[in-house]
Order: structure tokens, then sequence, then C-alpha cells
């Protein structure tokens, strides 16, 4: 049987499989100073996350959900990372896959994993809320489909064309510069804010029409008219300063279209496929709360990474009914007090001594791992990305008060001037992901 005539034993299994679903279980184990909950970082599986959260009380809570899936590009997506201490400069880039974009049993899989999350995300959705979902033209026309039939025909609102320059070429059929996002709500109340954009007279010329206000730029005349469903927007560019390294990340400037036209301040914007974490960063910037959720542990580390240099408030959650998978790595530290003169204050000095991990745990390419290899033998903290120390650690989740990024002077020691201290935990995390927790029960060396 076609494809098309499977889609309906498709959607029966999908829905089999959402009233079936098991929550996960979830901890908190970071939180940035000061954080009120409104941005929740998730290391899990998205399925098991989403589950969680409906029992918890959100069914009907969120506004906006912007997904990025996988496209059933039939590829494996990798990430290369360059070790930029200076033991280890020299080596050649490391390339390890982030997520792997093929099926078992082919598109029937791939389309089955989306129905399922489509009943949850429906479940999850405000009566004013709408979901977005990124795709290109391996299966945009079968998830339309299905979404027909789960939300409803009637709740289908637009299909926006994403236009870009880079992409490749071919001599057998047109360059393919463009995804599609479909763009539906859970019902006809959904909140949407208009906005604007430049349509260029002909000839770049004014039309001098009576009630038409007109403008002028460096190209030519203009008027101002609601923005198109054809958006043309650059892609991150190789020396974009939001470039994270992450295979498939978007760029900012479509998740603000996005957010911008379909929510307000404070209303609640979720990405179960969280990727590098774009929808979080632009959510956390444009003052809305924010969930984002993956399991990839490059794809946790680079967003709490990318969350916590631009200064966001959020938690991170990890998954702790499936830990399969996850590089076994561990840390060690030095914590040492001395007495500051002429006063009752000590100097506290950590110092972060060691870092080493199970290679095998990470899915490198045959070269990488033996570059990895030599490098976790001869400069293991060449490995760390960044590693931050909470100095009153409650036991529960790591507060970071100071963060150290890799490459920058005096990047393994800090100092502060304390009163007293008791418990201390370090984080480190390395630039595969994985990560270790170092806690000291107030003793010192």
């Amino acid at each position: 049987m076609s494809l098309l005539g499977e889609l309906k034993k498709t959607i029966d299994e999908a829905r089999a499989e959402y009233e079936a679903a098991v929550p996960g279980s979830f901890k908190t184990v970071l939180q940035s100073k000061g954080a009120t909950g409104s941005g929740l970082l998730v290391k899990g599986e998205n399925m098991k996350w989403m589950k969680h959260m409906a029992d918890a009380g959100y069914c009907g809570k969120i506004n906006l959900v912007y997904i990025d899936p996988p496209f059933f590009s039939k590829a494996n997506y990798d990430a290369i990372v360059k070790l930029s201490s200076e033991k280890a400069r020299g080596a050649p880039p490391i390339k390890l896959y982030a997520y792997h974009d093929t099926w078992e049993n082919g598109m029937e899989d791939y389309l089955k994993m989306l129905c399922t999350r489509f009943f949850m995300i429906r479940d999850l959705l405000a009566d004013d809320g709408c979901l977005w979902i990124h795709l290109d033209w391996h299966a945009a026309h079968y998830a339309k489909v299905m979404l027909d039939e789960i939300f409803g025909e009637r709740n289908f609102v637009n299909e926006v064309i994403w236009n870009y320059k880079s992409g490749g070429t071919s001599k057998r059929h047109f360059a393919r510069k463009h995804d599609t996002l479909l763009f539906y709500s859970k019902t006809g109340k959904y909140f949407y804010k208009p906005q604007a954009e430049k349509s260029y007279n002909r000839g770049f010329k004014p039309y001098r029409f009576k009630g038409v206000k007109e403008y002028k730029d460096e190209l030519g005349w203009y008027t101002m008219v609601n923005m198109k469903d054809v958006w043309q927007v650059d892609m991150v560019g190789r020396t974009s300063a939001e470039r994270t390294g992450y295979a498939t990340q978007k760029p900012e400037a479509l998740l603000e279209r996005i957010i911008e036209g379909c929510s307000r301040e404070g209303d609640i914007c979720a990405d179960f496929f969280g990727g590098s974490g774009t929808l979080a960063n632009v959510a956390s910037r444009m003052n809305r709360k924010w969930i984002s959720c993956d399991l990839g542990s490059l794809a946790f580390a680079g967003a709490g990474k990318r969350l916590i240099m631009s200064g966001a408030d959020f938690k991170a959650l990890e998954q702790t009914d499936d830990i399969t998978g996850r590089a076994k790595c561990s840390a060690t530290a030095s914590v040492t007090a001395v007495p500051v003169e002429l006063s009752s204050k000590k100097m506290l000095s950590v110092k972060l001594e060691s870092y080493s991990m199970d290679v095998k745990g990470v899915p490198f390419d045959a070269e990488s791992e033996k570059v990895v290899k030599k490098v976790a033998k001869t400069d293991p903290l060449s490995l760390i990305d960044y590693w931050s120390v909470d100095f009153n650690y409650d036991g529960d989740a790591h507060k970071p008060e100071m963060i150290f990024f890799s490459g920058r002077e005096g990047e393994y020691q800090c100092e502060k001037i304390v009163d007293e201290f008791g418990r201390l935990s370090i984080h480190a995390v390395d630039v595969f992901g994985s990560s270790a927790f170092v806690v000291y029960e107030g003793k010192t060396t």
C-alpha cells in the first residue's frame, strides 16, 4: 500500500501511543541566580517531558509552540568542536554526531513520531494558542494532512515559506533554498499580532497616490504593508555572533517574527526539539516565559551556555529515569581558605584540578576519537568548555555564582572573600556536552 494509504493507520497508531504515554521523572540540576521559573531548559525525551507537564497541570497553559524536528533527511548531523586551550592548540577539529535523522522503518516511523507529539502538543496549548512546525520538502505535505486531522482543517492559518541564500545546488533540479513553516491554531480564538514590512514600488519610484504614505531608503521608494507569507531571512552565517556551531541552528530573526506575531509578554512559549536554544534565547529577550526540551547532551549543554552568557533567568532539569547513552565523567577540585589580614574574613580559593570522561559514551567519528583520547591523557582540562561554582550549595540545584569559559585567563581557578562558607558545588561542562559535579562539604585543604 502507498504511504498515503497507510497514513490513517499511522495516525491511529500515534493516537494509541499518545494515550499510553508515561511521564518521565525530572530533577532540577542547575538554577541561574535569582531564577523565578521564567525559563525551563530540559534534558530528556520530549514525550516523557510533555506527559510530565500535562500531569503537572500545564494542559491549556502554553500560548505558543514552535518545533523544529528532524526533517527526514536520512542523514546524520554532526558538530565541529575546536579545543581552545593553549596546550590543545594545533589539534585538528573534532567531529561528533549531534543527532541522527535516520529511521529504521522509513517515513512511516518518522511520521508516527511527529503525529504522537502533535496530539500531546494540542493538549498543552491554550485555547488562544498556536503551533508552528518547521519542516522542509521531505515531509511537510504529510505533516499538513496529519495536522488537519488533529487540529482541524479550519484551524490551519498559514503556510510560511522561509527563503534563504545558502544551501546546496544541483544540475538535476532547481536549487532548494527554502523551508516550510506550518502555522495552526488550537481554536478560532488564537492570538495574532500583524507585523509590517517594506513593499518597494515598481521601479523604486514614488506613486504619489492620495492617502498612501510612502517612504524612501537607499534602494528607493516603498510603502509599509502587512507581512507576507514568504520570508527572506538569512541563515546563521559562519561568522555570525549568534552562531553556536550546532547542526541545523536557526536564526534568531526567524523566531523573533513568530514570537512577536503569536504571543504577548508574559506568555509561555515552548520548543520540544530545542536544539541550540534559539527559541529560549529569543523568548527570554522578549520577556516571555519559555520551555525548551532536547534529548541530546550537546544541545542541552550548548543551549545552557548560550542562555548563561545572555543572562537568561532559568532552571535546568534532567530526566532521571533513563540515563542510557550518557558519557560517564568525573572531576576533581581543591578548595583552600586563607584568613584575610586585619579581618575576620577568609579568601576562598577554588581550583579545578582534573577532568576525565569515558570517550566511548560520546558519538565521535574514528579519527576524532583518537584525538580526544590523546588530549584526555595529556591535557584533560582542555576538554572543559565552561565551569562554575556555587558557594552556598543547598544540596538541591547548583546555583552558579561565578562562571568561567575556556580560553580565558585564570580559567581553572577562582577566588572569593567570604565570612563563612559551607557546602560548595563545582560544575564542569566539556565541549561535547557531558558534565560532572563536585561537592565539597565545607572541608578545605
